[in-house]
């Protein structure tokens, strides 16, 4: 966290409960991350950790507390937030290229998808491309692109808003090894200018790279410093569980005194 902004607030939720039907999806949350703090969010599948990022931004219905970014009340389109989706929610099929994709990044709410893009725009995307590495594919069709060149473009697309907080939703579930070095290298850099909210199931993530951890499973279980034993496990997953750590020295788990 940068010296500065210890007392800022990048995030304020409080009391959040969000429904699906008759089905709760996340219930009683409060949960305060400061600017430049970099999150990492776990728990099972159906926890509520996307429900988590769509609530932020806005795109559900709460059924009580509420949600301030940067003091503000977040809604559709909001310009201080970034946000890379699953890759299993984007259609790769769409007529669309590289570039375009980090173009609609800039979009105004009621403006065509393939409206006119202004040079300085263009120029905007351009140096985003370059800046996730991936400027020589602008031209491509995103159906040609790797998994982890498609990740790196939907970052792009994030950033085409200058965002103060970037949300990425599993952004290495779909990457081979080096291109998830490569992504997790990017964010730590980003992170220097950006607050960051990263949902995985990645533990080497947590253990190496975010500075602070909140588990979830429809409740908060816990948030605090990016460390992991099997009591915080347990209750995120509501049953006993063994943690194993095999050869790489990493936070995930404190260390073990042996008596």
């Amino acid at each position: 966290m940068h010296p500065e902004n210890q007392n800022a607030l990048a995030l304020n939720i409080n009391n959040l409960s969000v429904k699906y039907g008759d089905t709760p999806a996340l219930s009683g949350i409060t949960l305060k991350v400061n600017a430049g703090d970099y999150l990492g969010v776990i728990g099972p599948n159906g926890g509520g950790k996307s429900t988590l990022l769509k609530a932020i931004m806005g795109l559900v219905k709460t059924a009580s507390g509420n949600i301030k970014v940067s003091g503000h009340t977040p809604g559709y389109l909001h310009k201080n937030i970034g946000y890379v989706p699953q890759t299993s929610d984007v259609d790769k099929s769409f007529p669309i290229n590289v570039q375009e994709v980090v173009l609609t990044g800039m979009l105004v709410r009621g403006f065509p998808i393939f409206r006119k893009y202004s040079q300085k725009e263009k120029e905007a995307a351009d140096n985003l491309l370059n800046e996730v590495g991936v400027y020589a594919l602008k031209k491509r069709h995103i159906k040609e692109l790797s998994g982890g060149e498609f990740q790196k473009i939907l970052i792009a697309r994030a950033l085409a808003v200058n965002p103060g907080l970037l949300l990425l939703d599993e952004p290495t579930s779909s990457v081979d090894a080096n291109s998830r070095d490569q992504i997790y290298n990017l964010l730590e850099t980003l992170n220097a200018r950006m607050t960051i909210i990263l949902v995985t199931h990645d533990l080497l993530a947590i253990s190496a790279h975010v500075g602070v951890l909140a588990c979830l499973n429809r409740q908060l279980v816990y948030h605090g410093k990016a460390e992991l034993n099997s009591e915080i496990v347990s209750n995120m997953y509501n049953c006993p569980v063994d943690l194993i750590a095999h050869g790489v020295p990493h936070r995930v788990l404190k260390e073990h005194v042996h008596d």
